[in-house]
């Protein structure tokens, strides 16, 4: 049987790095995506192409050569993303605006990339890598929230519309993991004339707190696997701590203010 062509998005560090590597290992074609190819001469476990996820002629030229090389692309990643903290109040717009388009309009310039190739050969799988952030509103990162829930909802309406050409996409909220996303992500600067300063700087240290005492973006790569060996894959999946996970049960079953009262709790505040 030929081997499965896998294009992951945000391939070249962290948790696309980690997904990469291990579906190489399990004998599928990967390739990957970086802004800057020449900033990681040392990765070799599979190919990686310059591709920005904002600039939809890179991700056309990435896709194209992709299919001439394979002849087919069964399995699309949505992995790139970018972080954000701050105050709502005091986050800039272009910011709020750049995350966005990263982070949401970024997949869905993706799947619209390859949905043609899919079904002109038959089928394909989609897994787009949002958060277990994105099933909340959490405090002083509410915008990255916002994103990865609006695509999260994206995800369940179009599974409906492409089941017909046997084109499947999955939702994957990963919790937090041992990654670099707190060096690249954009944070509000904490002011000492900002009436959020204090409240906004503990929230702050416990996500980088969080972050760096994460598990290991491997476990996210083997949930992949599993999900890619799926003949129909659910629509959610999540992978992290217990606490994480159990979160979302008790947002299902707990009044909203008590809900709130727990993050309020959690974050310090």
């Amino acid at each position: 049987m030929k081997s499965k062509v896998v294009l992951i998005t945000g391939g070249s560090s962290g948790i696309g790095k980690s997904i990469g590597t291990y579906l190489t290992s399990k004998g599928f074609i990967v390739y990957g995506t970086t802004r800057n190819t020449k900033n990681y001469p040392d990765l070799d476990a599979f190919e990686l192409l310059q591709m920005d996820v904002k600039i939809p002629e890179s991700i056309d030229v990435a896709v194209s050569h992709i299919i001439l090389k394979e002849g087919r692309l069964d399995i699309l990643i949505n992995n790139a993303g970018v972080g954000i903290t701050g105050p709502i109040e005091e986050t800039p717009h272009e910011e709020i605006l750049n995350v966005f388009d990263i982070n949401f309009h970024g997949p869905i310039r993706m799947i619209k990339a390859v949905l043609p190739q899919m079904r002109k050969q038959g089928g394909g799988k989609i897994i787009n890598i949002t958060s277990i952030a994105g099933y909340m509103g959490l405090p002083y990162r509410g915008f990255y929230s916002a994103a990865k829930g609006a695509l999260g909802i994206l995800t369940e309406a179009m599974r409906m519309e492409v089941k017909d050409f046997n084109v499947t996409i999955t939702n994957l909220a990963p919790g937090d993991f041992a990654t670099n996303i707190a060096s690249g992500r954009y944070h509000v600067p904490v002011t000492e004339d900002s009436v959020y300063q204090h409240k906004y700087q503990k929230s702050l240290d416990l996500m980088n707190e969080h972050v760096d005492s994460g598990g290991d973006p491997k476990l996210v790569a083997e949930k992949v696997y599993k999900i890619i060996q799926q003949r129909r894959p659910k629509i959610h999946y999540t992978v992290g701590e217990l606490m994480q996970r159990v979160s979302l049960f008790l947002k299902k079953i707990l009044p909203d203010k008590v809900y709130e009262r727990l993050l309020l709790n959690h974050y310090k505040l």
